[in-house]
């Protein structure tokens, strides 16, 4: 029997070949199994979960569950990817799907025993027919047993990983997902993570979110790997193929974020043409008389379709549940592709325009008024005459080239142009009762967005030290300008909202203000692979550089900066078996300074850059069906407010998160499926003025977010889905006096969908209703590192109908 020597997932160094020539042998024990021509009628079929990879690691973990020999040279391995396997397969039809592409055939040698060989030139591997429970998801890899959750996720720098070899803490939602959710926006999707919170009114002017109690912008939302490009506003989810959550600072691999986010980052991947040809409408309805349609059409063309079209369209207008409140919204995205042996080629080209009457904004409280009764609010307190338009045209095109079988070259470029016209007026009640002033504002916002990132990985050996090398440039400018005027003001009431006249004339005009932001940035990573690359450690560092000017009416501003910093980041992961991976983890970033709001007496002023710092360690266990992640983490910045006496908007001491995740996601029973987990933060200020605030807790930071999402397939009626899903946060304080403080909510939701085919057609309907109880609260005091706080009014109950006919 020839030594068995551990599988190398990548070329081996020119030392070592000629021993490693000599074979790998893989084997465990398992009932018997003959190779012969009819193996794979003969043989039983049985449930894999294969993460993607490298090839050599699929192959060894594959012939270990299987139960047979398998001798490979690693040489003839290389670095070759594969995309894994989740569910049934007969043994030989399970190797066909991993060899699948890489020019490589299994020979039988004897009984349960096999070597890898070249392909035959011209020949391809013929899969026998199979019976998949999980589907591949995009261009990435397999998706998770359930459907709602992916493996593989991107990790800029890093590049694609699965989640079981990733040193931090993601989560990476499926298009399924976003589907079977009826998702229209990012907001809608986020609501699946106890992570994330949504910190503005969903009918708003535009969404915010938080990530383990710090705040993320829109802005901060990368498209496939690059930041700015996506619409600044509201992101439409009709364009994304998967969206990756990485929680805590992400500097190391993702660069500066334009808004200088350090609780996590969004990546949105787009959709990408299939080999099985798309031509997909969904007709939708959300209550009270929204009603739109949707497209999605892709073909592959070419030898062995080499070329990738994709288009997804969308058309939605009419009324909310809020009384004169619509939204009108339209959305175009075409992506084409180009996959060759070694270039992989895509573009992206979109453009979205939404348009708001009456949109909600946050609710401020006055020093002298207490925290109002959301319960009370059943009206839209947004005057008629308010509006938001934005409008957005990007693109984005990315390129990978494989040099060697060890060398990559990647790279990508993207630019948007945005034109954005509000006519808002802020909430501020005064007093108990209710009351605040009207002050129509008409407001402008013109962007201009160039990025780039440009890189190589490189595979190499030392010893028996694996090693991937990943140098990588990045650059980011963006200038904008905001201009508008002032209207006289009028009053109106929370609980009685009063019409104001539709303002005409302006009694002020705001200054220009023109403003360009320069990042730019190196970093140089490498994670090292000890002992079969059972023990991953990734050590990096990252030079950033921010250059931030601007001007007031052609006056440059004295607030301007140009600085620079090293940030250093690293984690550590051990497999300790095939199902449980423990890591740790310290990032750390440099982020753009605060803006003050138009709320604060100092606005616009532009404040210096901070540093923020991460430690984490964590678990993930796959158990297949179903997998378990757990976190415990804490993060550290600088504190933020607006004075309540003065209005003056600057830094007051630090705050520091502590806090424990745990999520699921999988089909832990046949036919039933969960999403969700808990978080749990202890949010605490330190070094504030005076200590007036030491000790106290962090503002809009609730100690619990708890979600829960199940599925259930009912057995008796073939196609019919049953879904429920609860959320629930714990209390939040409005300020860091602790002073004032919103209540505990909590909102469930419910649905069903059901597919079935008419003459050959897959067609799908869904029916989802949000905040089935219809409660009425407060959902969000906003985020403690925010420059506009207030509170955030939960949306009431909302019906989802929609109907996908799949051509």
């Amino acid at each position: 029997m020839p030594a068995v020597i551990p599988c190398c997932p990548r070329p081996a160094s020119s030392r070592l070949r000629p021993l490693l020539r000599l074979s790998l042998m893989l084997g465990l024990s398992a009932s018997p199994l003959f190779i012969t021509a009819s193996w794979a009628e003969d043989s039983a079929r049985r449930n894999y979960q294969v993460p993607a990879g490298s090839l050599s690691d699929a192959l060894t973990r594959f012939a270990g569950l299987s139960g047979v020999n398998l001798s490979v040279d690693p040489a003839l391995v290389g670095s070759r990817t594969s995309s894994g396997l989740s569910g049934e397969f007969a043994v030989e039809e399970g190797f066909a799907r991993l060899l699948q592409g890489s020019g490589l055939q299994l020979q039988p040698v004897g009984e349960q025993a096999y070597i890898l060989t070249p392909a035959p030139e011209g020949s391809s591997l013929q899969l026998a027919p199979t019976s998949i429970l999980g589907a591949t998801g995009g261009a990435d890899g397999e998706v998770y047993a359930g459907g709602q959750v992916a493996r593989r996720g991107s990790q800029g720098l890093l590049g694609s990983k699965d989640f079981m070899e990733t040193p931090f803490s993601m989560t990476t939602y499926t298009g399924e997902a976003v589907k079977n959710l009826q998702a229209r926006t990012l907001g809608d999707l986020i609501a699946s993570d106890p992570s994330v919170r949504a910190t503005n009114p969903a009918g708003g002017r535009y969404e915010q979110f938080t990530i383990r109690g710090l705040s993320l912008f829109n802005s901060d939302v990368a498209y496939n790997g690059l930041y700015g490009v996506l619409p600044t506003y509201t992101i439409d989810m009709e364009m994304a193929d998967r969206v990756d959550i990485i929680k805590g600072p992400s500097q190391l691999i993702n660069g500066i974020s334009p808004r200088g986010s350090v609780g996590g980052g969004i990546n949105v991947v787009p959709k990408r043409a299939t080999d099985k040809p798309i031509t997909s409408f969904t007709g939708s309805y959300a209550s009270d008389s929204q009603v739109g349609g949707a497209v999605d059409v892709g073909r592959r063309f070419g030898e062995d379709n080499k070329f990738g079209i994709r288009f997804n369209g969308v058309k939605q207008s009419g009324d909310t549940e809020w009384d004169h409140q619509s939204v009108d919204r339209e959305m175009a995205v075409l992506g084409l592709d180009f996959r060759g042996e070694r270039l992989r080629l895509s573009t992206d080209i979109g453009r979205t325009e939404r348009d708001t009457d009456a949109p909600q904004e946050r609710v401020q409280v006055g020093a002298n008024a207490k925290v109002p009764n959301a319960n009370d609010v059943r009206d839209n307190y947004a005057q008629p005459w308010s509006k938001a338009s934005t409008n957005d045209t990007f693109g984005a095109v990315n390129g990978e080239f494989d040099v060697s079988d060890s060398v990559m070259l990647y790279g990508g470029v993207g630019a948007r142009k945005s034109n954005h016209d509000f006519l808002r007026h802020a909430v501020a009640v005064t007093n108990d009762a209710g009351d605040f002033s009207v002050q129509p504002r008409d407001f402008t916002r013109d962007e201009n967005v160039r990025t780039a990132t440009a890189g190589v990985r490189n595979w190499f050996h030392t010893g028996p030290v694996s090693h991937e090398v990943n140098l990588a440039a990045s650059y980011f400018y963006m200038d904008f300008e905001n201009g508008g005027a002032r209207y006289a003001a009028a009053r109106s009431n929370l609980y009685d909202p009063v019409e104001t006249p539709t303002p005409v004339r302006p009694t002020r005009l705001d200054s220009k203000v023109y403003t360009e932001n320069r990042f730019s940035g190196v970093a140089l990573s490498d994670t090292l692979g000890f002992f079969d690359d059972r023990l991953l450690l990734t050590l990096g560092a990252r030079w950033q550089r921010v250059k931030v000017e601007d001007w007031t009416d052609d006056v440059k501003g004295a607030t301007a900066y140009d600085e620079e910093k090293v940030s250093p980041s690293g984690g550590i992961l051990f497999k300790a078996t095939d199902k449980l991976s423990l890591y740790a983890n310290y990032m750390e970033g440099l982020s753009q300074g605060k803006i003050a709001p138009s709320t604060s007496v100092n606005e616009d002023e532009i404040f210096p850059p901070f540093i923020s710092r991460q430690v984490e360690v964590g678990a993930k266990y796959d158990a297949g069906a179903f997998a378990v992640t757990a976190a415990v983490f804490r993060i550290k910045q600088p504190a933020y407010e607006t004075n309540a006496t003065t209005r003056v908007f600057g830094p007051n001491g630090k705050r520091e998160n502590t806090g424990v995740e745990l999520s699921v996601f999988g089909e832990p029973l046949d036919g039933f499926r969960l999403l969700g987990g808990v978080m749990y933060i202890d949010s605490e200020l330190s070094d504030t003025t005076n200590g007036t605030f030491d000790g106290n807790r962090a503002p809009a930071t609730p100690k619990y977010n708890v979600n829960l999402g199940a599925e259930w397939d009912v057995p008796t009626i073939q196609g019919l889905t049953l879904t429920s899903r609860g959320l629930y946060s714990s209390s939040q304080y409005l300020d860091q006096s602790n002073n004032k403080e919103i209540d505990s909510w909590e909102r469930f939701d419910v649905g069903a969908r059901y597919a079935f085919k008419v003459d050959e057609k897959n067609i799908t309907l869904r029916a989802n209703v949000e905040n089935v109880a219809d409660k009425r609260y407060w959902s969000s005091a906003g985020a403690s590192d925010d420059s506009e706080p207030g509170l955030t009014l939960a949306t009431p109950r909302t019906y989802l109908l929609s109907a996908t006919v799949d051509f």
